[in-house]
């Protein structure tokens, strides 16, 4: 069951993220990220739990496809959905609240979710520093 609801999420993401690119200059597939975010979970946070490794492949799929709650929970269990429904920030606020609310949650996160968040962080980070997005002039860049 392990390595098959690791799988099973591998596949749901990347079908629920198949028409999405990442804004590097490559427009690398969405893909990717969730896959670099449970990579970062279980290397760097020392995870083999498979319901926060699963939930680290699904982190964005409510948050950025049409995928309801209800569906996760049917597929992944209760478990997978609290965590990826933790990390899951409500997109119909401005980006300043939404990041202002991120800060204020983050001590509230359940140690799953707060790996995941961290695994985001760092895969976010490392994609800005070694592939930065095309739009971005050279002085952005070395900030």
């Amino acid at each position: 069951m392990t390595h098959t609801l690791i799988l099973k999420a591998a596949h749901f993401a990347a079908q629920k993220h198949r028409t999405q690119r990442r804004k590097d200059e490559d427009a690398s597939p969405y893909i990717n990220h969730p896959i670099s975010v449970a990579l970062a979970v279980a290397q760097i946070g020392g995870v083999d739990d498979p319901e926060i490794l699963a939930a680290a492949l699904l982190h964005d799929t409510v948050e950025d496809t049409k995928t309801k709650p209800e569906e996760l929970e049917d597929q992944f269990g209760k478990q997978v959905c609290k965590y990826v429904l933790e990390v899951t920030d409500d997109k119909t606020l401005p980006k300043d609240e939404r990041k202002k609310r991120q800060i204020e949650h983050a001590k509230k996160l359940s140690k799953g979710a707060a790996l995941i968040k961290l695994g985001d962080k760092i895969s976010n980070v490392t994609d800005v520093t070694n592939n930065p997005p095309a739009d971005w002039d050279i002085n952005r860049r070395k900030q």
